[in-house]
C-alpha cells in the first residue's frame, strides 16, 4: 500500500502551528514580565490597578493576530 503524502498541505499546517505556536509563547513570556513588575508597582500604588490590568491586556492581541495568520495560512490552500 502507498502513501502519498501532500507537502503542500503539511507545510501549510506546520506554518499555522507555527504562527499560533510562536506568538503564544511570546505573549506568555511578555505577560509574566509585566506580571511580575505589576504586583510589585500595586504592592507600592495601589491606584496603578486599571493601568497594570491594561497592560496584561494588550500583549493578548499578538496571540489574537497569530491566530488570524493561522486561519489565513490554512484558508490559503
Amino acid at each position: 500500500m502507498d502513501v502519498v503524502v501532500n507537502w503542500d498541505k503539511v507545510l501549510m499546517a506546520f506554518a499555522a502551528a507555527l504562527a499560533l505556536g510562536v506568538s503564544a509563547i511570546a505573549t506568555a513570556w511578555v505577560q509574566s514580565r509585566i506580571g511580575a513588575s505589576g504586583a510589585g508597582a500595586l504592592a507600592e500604588k495601589p491606584e496603578l490597578t486599571a493601568t497594570i490590568i491594561i497592560l496584561l491586556a494588550i500583549p493578548e492581541t499578538i496571540v489574537i493576530l497569530g491566530f488570524v495568520i493561522a486561519a489565513m495560512i490554512l484558508l490559503q490552500g
